[in-house]
Order: C-alpha cells, then sequence, then structure tokens
C-alpha cells in the first residue's frame, strides 16, 4: 500500500506526562481511515502532531506526508504539505460571508486590492463539489449546522488539503445531514483526498471507512480493515477488556410519585403565538430512569429548562413535587428543592473550563460548603476528592483546570456538581454526547445506582438505541406535544420513531375516518 501519512515511533508528553507513547500511524493514499479510541487515549494529541500544532521540536519520532519528512514549526505549516485539519468547533466567523469563511487567512488579491470576483466564483465552485447551493455571500450565521460544516471542508479543500482530518465531523448534525456528508467524503475519495476520520460512533466506523486505528492510554493498539472487525471487537480493543453488555443490567424499584408536570405550556421565544412546549403532562416516580425522545426541535429541552427555571420564557400549567404544587422561577430554586439539571452543552453551560475540579464540582452545592457566606475550601476540596475517586474520574488532582480533561472526565465533572446536591430528581440531557463507549458504560452504571437508591432519573436522549437500554419508561415528543408514552416491553426503535414523526397519530386518525 502506498502511504500519504506515515508517522514512526511518535511520543509526546505534557509536564513528564507521556500522552503519546511510541505511535505508528500509517494511512493509505485515498482511503477513509477511521482513528478511535476512548477519550484521554491519545488521539488528539497525535492528530495535533500531524496537523502541525505542535512543533517538530517537542516531541520524537518522524512525520512522513507522502513520502517526504514534513517538520512543522509553527501552525499552518502543515497546511504547505497538504494537511488540513478541521476540528470538532467549528472555526467559522459568523458574521461574514460563505466565501469569506472558505478563503479565511489567504485572501486572494489583485492589482487593486482583494481580488472579490475570483473569491466568489472559486467559493462557489468549491462549494458546488460538495452539493452545497447557497448564496456565497450569504452571512455564515443564516446557514445550518450541517451546511456551516461543509463550508469548514470547503475551507480546507481551498487550504490545498489532500489530507483531511475530521475530529468528530458528525456530532452536531442530525441524521440527514449526516448522510449527505457520508456521500460527499465518498465523492472526495474518489478525487484521490485522504480522509482521517475522528468519531465515538462505531456504527459510522462501519458504515463508511475502510480501515480503523485503535488507541489506548497513548499507544496504537491495532490498525486493521473495517470489513475484518465487529463492534464487539472494536470495543473491547478501545477499553481491554470484552464487554458483553452496553447498559448495566441492575434492576431497580419503582417507588412513589416524586415529581408530575400538569398541562405545561411554554411560548416560543422567536415567533408570537406558536408553543414550544404544548400542554404536556407527565409523571415520574422515585428509582426510576424515564427517557424522553423525539426528533431536534421537539420541545424536550425547552420542556425541561422550563420546568427548572433556567429557560428564556416562562412556562405556564402545573408542578408537583412530592403531591404539592411548587413554583420554580430560577434555577437556585430548583436546586433547593433537590431538582439538578445535566445541560447538553457540558462545555458552554456545565462548566467554567479554566477553573479547577474542585471549584467546578462545588458549583451548586455552594450552601453546603460555606458558613456565613465564606466559602470553605477545605469542604470544598474534600468533596471534590470524594467524587474523583467515585466517580473513577481521571485527572492529576482537584486542582486543574476542567479544560485539560477528556470529554468523557469532563462529562463525569458536570454529573460530580449535581451529584453533590444530593437530588431526589436529576435531569440528564443527552449524557452521553461525545464520550467514548467505557465512559458511556461509567455514566450508565452510575445512573442505575441513583435510581436504585430511590432518585428519578430523566433521560433527555436523541440516540434510540440508549433510550431502549437505559429507560423503565419513555415519552416521545413531537412539536412540542407529548405523542406516546411508552413501558419498557413497548420500546423499539421503529415505536419511538412512529410517535417521533406522529405517525401514530396520523394513522390512528386515518383508521378513525375510515
Amino acid at each position: 500500500m502506498e502511504y500519504a501519512v506515515e508517522m514512526k515511533h511518535i511520543t509526546k508528553a505534557f509536564s513528564g506526562v507521556k500522552a503519546i507513547d511510541d505511535v505508528t500511524f500509517q494511512v493509505g493514499k485515498g482511503e477513509i481511515h477511521a482513528l478511535i479510541g476512548e477519550n484521554g487515549a491519545g488521539k488528539s494529541t497525535l492528530m495535533n502532531v500531524l496537523s502541525g500544532t505542535f512543533s517538530y521540536h517537542s516531541y520524537e519520532g518522524s512525520v512522513l506526508v507522502n513520502g517526504k519528512e514534513m517538520k512543522c514549526s509553527v501552525p499552518g505549516d502543515a497546511n504547505q504539505h497538504g494537511v488540513v485539519m478541521v476540528h470538532q468547533e467549528l472555526a467559522l466567523i459568523p458574521e461574514i460571508s460563505v466565501a469569506e469563511n472558505v478563503f479565511l487567512g489567504h485572501l486572494p488579491r489583485n492589482y487593486t486590492g482583494v481580488d472579490w470576483k475570483k473569491i466568489y466564483t472559486d467559493a462557489k465552485e468549491v462549494l458546488g463539489k460538495l452539493s452545497l447551493d447557497v448564496d456565497v455571500k450569504t452571512k455564515v450565521k443564516y446557514l445550518s449546522v450541517g451546511q456551516q460544516q461543509l463550508v469548514e471542508i470547503a475551507k480546507a479543500i481551498m487550504l490545498g488539503g489532500k489530507i483531511l482530518i475530521l475530529d468528530e465531523p458528525t456530532a452536531p448534525l442530525t441524521d440527514r445531514e449526516t448522510d449527505v456528508l457520508f456521500r460527499i467524503l465518498n465523492d472526495l475519495k474518489k478525487e484521490g483526498i485522504t480522509i482521517i476520520f475522528i468519531t465515538h460512533r462505531l456504527e459510522e466506523v462501519f458504515r463508511l471507512t475502510d480501515r480503523v486505528s485503535v488507541m489506548r492510554d497513548g499507544k496504537m493498539i491495532t490498525t486493521k480493515p473495517t470489513s475484518e472487525l465487529t463492534a464487539d471487537t472494536l470495543v473491547s480493543y478501545m477499553i481491554g477488556r470484552e464487554m458483553k453488555n452496553m447498559y448495566p443490567s441492575d434492576v431497580t424499584e419503582k417507588g412513589e410519585l416524586i415529581f408530575e408536570i400538569k398541562n405545561y405550556s411554554v411560548e416560543h421565544p422567536e415567533y408570537a403565538g406558536k408553543k414550544i412546549v404544548d400542554n404536556v403532562s407527565m409523571k415520574f416516580y422515585k428509582g426510576e430512569i424515564v427517557g424522553i425522545s423525539g426528533l431536534l426541535g421537539a420541545g424536550r429541552t425547552e420542556l425541561m429548562m422550563a420546568v427548572t427555571g433556567s429557560y428564556r420564557k416562562k412556562g405556564t400549567g402545573s408542578i408537583f413535587l412530592e403531591g404539592k404544587e411548587v413554583v420554580i422561577n430560577n434555577p437556585k430554586q430548583a436546586i433547593r428543592k433537590g431538582i439538578g439539571f445535566v445541560t447538553e452543552d457540558r462545555k458552554g453551560n456545565g462548566l467554567i473550563l479554566d477553573q479547577s475540579l474542585s471549584f467546578n464540582i462545588s458549583l451548586a452545592s455552594l450552601d453546603q460548603i460555606e458558613k456565613n457566606h465564606i466559602l470553605s475550601r477545605k469542604k470544598e476540596t474534600a468533596t471534590a476528592g470524594r467524587f474523583l475517586k467515585e466517580l473513577k474520574i481521571k485527572a492529576q488532582g482537584a486542582s486543574v483546570p476542567a479544560k485539560s480533561l477528556s470529554g468523557g472526565n469532563q462529562q463525569k465533572v458536570v454529573l460530580a456538581k449535581w451529584l453533590a446536591v444530593d437530588p431526589v430528581i436529576l435531569i440528564l440531557d443527552e449524557p452521553t454526547r461525545g464520550v467514548d463507549v467505557g465512559a458511556k458504560y461509567e455514566i450508565y452504571s452510575i445512573m442505575k445506582a441513583l435510581a436504585k437508591e430511590g432518585v428519578s432519573i430523566i433521560m433527555i436522549s436523541s440516540d434510540l438505541p440508549e433510550v431502549i437500554g437505559m429507560s423503565d419508561r419513555v415519552y416521545v415528543m413531537s412539536e412540542g406535544r407529548v405523542t406516546g408514552e411508552l413501558e419498557k416491553s413497548e420500546l423499539s426503535e421503529e415505536t419511538i420513531m412512529r410517535y417521533a414523526t406522529d405517525s401514530a397519530r396520523v394513522r390512528e386518525e386515518s383508521t378513525w375516518v375510515k
């Protein structure tokens, strides 16, 4: 096989700790190659070496691109060799046009200044290759996330990218947008472009890639053709042990009714007269894990944010806690009533990334670790230390910043923050998004353990296998309404999707008409 990328015996250390240790990684020309592993396995560090983020002076080993050694002194040097990385967090400027973003940092010029004609013409041409039919003069902020992802890829191609590194490119995409992206990646492959595809979603590995490399604990474990692997063998390579069942089988007992939402509605924040949550009623019991499923825009997150006083519009209707009607106007009141909310965006809303783990873990439970408005550093450190140990959070200690942790460990820190308040109700919004398989299992085990202790768990999730595997009961929402309530025995992907698209109601109504 002719290699586009050869990384030989790469070792990279931070403060004496090896993030990658003697790693050799080879990618064939014109292939789509998956790079997978648990959070903290070393994938990002390895790709930062390849993309030139780290100077060649800062690591051991050698990097060859198309047979020639590449030595990058500053970020951007790798682009000259055709290596471009598209990061998970899109690096676009919302307030400028699509075309300007495509040429960001290297605007072509002519004798009069910026060559706008070339910018618009070339941008239109490259977007046409990616089947993105938008006006190149449109501001990026008006594009969907899927369209913005394609603009990022167009930008990479315009930088001369012949080797594209895509870091979790499908994380923010809908299923339909993912289908479009995969078709485009296969088209790019036919044109001879090499793609390194980083993902946590194993089904994507089997659907898209030619070969797979697995990393674990900073080492390269194996590289094999995708056709020779199964999901089970991949998981065992990733976590170093065989996993028989993705979802813990612990049985929990349903207790008494603890939380009830009755005839609850929320006005749409942008469209007057439209409801984003429409007359919703739900019941939650102690020791039960209840899934809330539905398509994007169904109103699931908005419902729970409004109920906990954290949405920009107030809800109308009734909320009952242990049989008594309560009013919750803000998150502080929700916390004092024993309601925790692990938000969907851990980096934006769940953590203060530059602050320490002890600071983050204590954020929701300040009432318990202060006296006379003076914070007890001793209690704060002790609380953080306890949860680092109990949740097996991999970190150098409670004083390190949250941004230094892998995604899975960051998610555990968010969980720890809410466990510190001893919640009676814990709402989890997309609890395992962007988290590797091993960390997922650990988060599921924490959820089961809490349910066993009598905590009422409410899980919003777009991952249907997760909803089915973890839920005792499921509410399905569509366009702000509850369209179905399903018991464990009734759960299947087909049934949930029928209610999520509201086709179950349509079918029933057509039967009545007949």
